[in-house]
């Protein structure tokens, strides 16, 4: 679905050049004459981004962008005020009233497709995070600080690559007030920093003496240590091809010199709000990954992740004419460990049965658990005799020592009882080598426990 935009401006001739512009660039645009039926709009169906002219009767513009930021159901939409060239105030009071951005008049068509992307951008990151948070509420997932800080923008790790010492010392004392600064003068030296160093912002002179700045922009975008790395081009009034070039290399946003402080300032704060919350989202669907193929209750494997790798496991020991031997396990009397003493304990002996049982198995061996008080160790290049004896050992190591459980107040003597199947030497699917398993289980139950018993096959 295309991004939807609302332009709000009392002057008709203003609102259909925006909404020739974005249209062209396949935006959805929706247009309104006052800020009244501008937030009406907004009620009636929400848009992801608002363009907001700031000289409007009755209601201006900043008034019309304090009741989006203060309403929550608006509050998320970004708001790009659009200014007169000739009043940086407008462009304070902008900021103070919750804008996200700002334009001045005549508008650039480089420049408002590229903060109104740039701005979707964050929007749809945004919305993603507020998603996941709801779904993770009861979880006690999310980091709150971590999205504070995203959304505030500032305090941001900035690397500047200007090799001009007047301009990069005015750049920098506008920007140490909020964010923490460093500055690379020479060129060369440019890419290695930025993939070193965790940067929030690159910030890249494309007017560097005897380098191409979209070449360093270029690598930065390439290199997996710095591809997600917002970046900001800094060029000369006239350099307009280069900043299309460059935002097709993959820069977020540009300024166009000589710089005006609070424009640097909206910039680089968008920016570091939008890497903020990518890395936010990156981390949150590392997580959501994690959960899905981990136990949380031991740390181990779960068995989703086992139904997904096990066919692979058996095909390349089968390719290889290697062996490949499976353990299932199961605690004995783990219903009566529960009924005597809580289900808390209970979950104190899985946690440290798979302590136990990681133990005495290899990096390479695999560890599962498999479902309620049963655990799967999965042995490549490990046949009868091997597997037998990594059982055995499990064995004794989980009678050997009593459990402390109880935040140590009590000491359970548990036992495991174990059953081992090695693949045969000819295609097996691994419902067949569960199955084989399960019955030597089986039989270590019905002997008595506490033993290890071999599949037979």
């Amino acid at each position: 679905m295309t991004a939807r935009v609302l332009v709000v401006d009392d002057t008709p001739a203003n609102l259909k050049v925006l909404e020739t512009q974005l249209s062209a660039e396949y935006f959805n645009v929706k247009t309104a004459m006052s800020g009244a039926q501008g937030l009406a709009l907004l009620q009636a169906d929400e848009c992801d981004i608002v363009l907001l002219d700031v000289m409007m009767p009755q209601m201006d513009g900043f008034e019309v962008c304090r009741r989006i930021k203060c309403d929550p159901l608006t509050a998320h939409i970004p708001v790009v005020m659009v200014t007169a060239l000739d009043q940086p105030a407008d462009r304070v009071a902008g900021l103070e009233a919750g804008a996200d951005d700002f334009l001045t008049k005549p508008i650039d068509e480089v420049a408002l497709v590229s903060r109104v992307r740039s701005l979707v951008r964050l929007k749809s990151v945004r919305d993603e995070l507020r998603a996941r948070a709801l779904r993770s509420k009861d979880m006690g997932m999310g980091d709150p600080l971590a999205l504070a800080a995203a959304e505030s923008g500032l305090n941001g790790r900035i690397l500047l690559v200007e090799d001009r010492a007047s301009v990069s010392e005015r750049m920098f004392k506008s920007l140490s007030a909020f964010h923490r600064v460093e500055v690379e003068d020479a060129a060369e030296n440019a890419v290695f920093r930025a993939a070193e160093q965790n940067y929030d912002l690159t910030i890249v002179s494309l007017t560097l003496a005897g380098h191409d700045g979209l070449r360093i922009c270029a690598q930065l975008r390439s290199l997996e240590r710095t591809r997600n790395m917002s970046l900001l081009m800094v060029a000369e009034a006239g350099d307009k091809a280069r900043l299309l070039r460059g935002l097709d290399i993959g820069a977020d946003d540009f300024l166009v010199r000589p710089v005006d402080r609070n424009e640097l300032l909206a910039r680089v704060r968008t920016q570091v709000r939008n890497q903020r919350y990518a890395a936010s989202l990156r981390n949150s669907v590392q997580q959501s990954m994690e959960l899905a193929l981990i136990d949380p209750l031991t740390g181990l494997h779960n068995r989703r992740f086992l139904d997904a790798n096990m066919d692979g496991l058996l095909k390349d020991a089968l390719r290889r004419s290697r062996p490949l031997s499976l353990i299932m396990m199961d605690v004995d009397l783990f219903k009566a460990i529960n009924d005597t003493y809580g289900h808390d304990c209970g979950d104190e002996v899985l946690r440290e049965l798979a302590h136990r049982a990681r133990d005495c198995l290899r990096t390479r061996d695999l560890l599962v658990r498999y479902g309620g008080e049963e655990l799967i160790a999965i042995l490549p290049e490990t046949g009868h005799l091997g597997a037998q004896g990594v059982a055995e050992r499990i064995r004794q190591a989980v009678h050997g020592t009593p459990f402390l459980i109880a935040h140590g107040a009590c000491n359970v003597t548990v036992t495991i009882s174990l059953g081992v199947a090695v693949m045969r030497n000819v295609p097996e699917s691994r419902q067949d080598l569960f199955k084989r398993a399960d019955e030597a289980l089986y039989r270590a139950k019905h002997e008595g426990r506490n033993r290890v018993v071999l599949d037979a096959a």
